[in-house]
């Protein structure tokens, strides 16, 4: 199981890297707009540079011909490393690009998956990620829940070594339902990770347990003061 985090915003990198177990950091062009006109490369270095060396770096290409994808593809992987997951839309140019890029032994993660069809054309492929969109998905009426099912499925059936990477949630319920549905990994904004905490019963329960132990061995007692 692994924890991506979706956005470019160094602050929160840091953050979520330091105290997560987060296994990647994923971008797309929407969401490096939401920074400004960043010194790209750059800043996809300082990210590189704040996760851990296990982690992966998603960057996706911006062109939509089958050249200017493999000239996006091979600027990514020039001028930050050549471990980069290059993210490719899963089109029929994008398959193309996905096949020639697998070929070479380059890391790829298919993505803007809503159909089940595209998911298993991205692992005929040999992607390494495949990222279905969770809620906009639903947003046009299709079953994400089913559909990864049906992947993940797939995936065993073909004994792929293709990961479902889960993607575009507004809510940790989704992200529930798509790991428990079979997705490998998940990327989730910021926003949703502060989610998974700010249920008010788990501040209570801390705030019980130290309340308790206080209460036996005095205000700001900590085990730590034992040894």
């Amino acid at each position: 199981m692994e924890f991506m985090l979706d956005t470019t915003n160094l602050e929160a990198i840091r953050r979520y890297a330091e105290n997560l177990p987060l296994a990647g950091v994923t971008s797309n062009p929407s969401i490096i707009k939401k920074e400004g006109k960043i010194d790209f490369f750059n800043h996809m270095k300082e990210i590189r540079a704040i996760l851990d060396p296990t982690a992966s770096l998603h960057v996706q290409v911006v062109a939509t011909d089958y050249a200017g994808m493999m000239r996006d593809a091979e600027a990514i992987l020039k001028q930050i490393d050549e471990h980069v997951f290059i993210k490719v839309p899963v089109t029929e140019l994008g398959l193309r690009v996905i096949k020639e890029l697998r070929a070479q032994n380059i890391n790829v993660t298919a993505t803007a998956i809503y159909s089940k069809i595209q998911a298993y054309l991205a692992i005929s492929a040999d992607a390494n990620y495949i990222a279905p969109y969770f809620n906009r998905m639903e947003n046009v009426n299709i079953n994400p829940r089913e559909a990864i099912s049906e992947m993940s499925a797939a995936i065993k059936r073909a004994n792929s070594s293709t990961k479902i990477l889960g993607a575009s949630f507004k809510n940790v319920s989704q992200v529930n339902s798509a790991l428990e549905c079979g997705a490998h990994a998940v990327t989730l904004g910021a926003d949703i990770f502060s989610q998974a905490f700010e249920m008010p019963s788990i501040d209570k329960a801390v705030k019980d347990f130290t309340s308790d132990f206080e209460a036996v061995f005095g205000a700001a007692s900590t085990i730590s003061k034992f040894s």
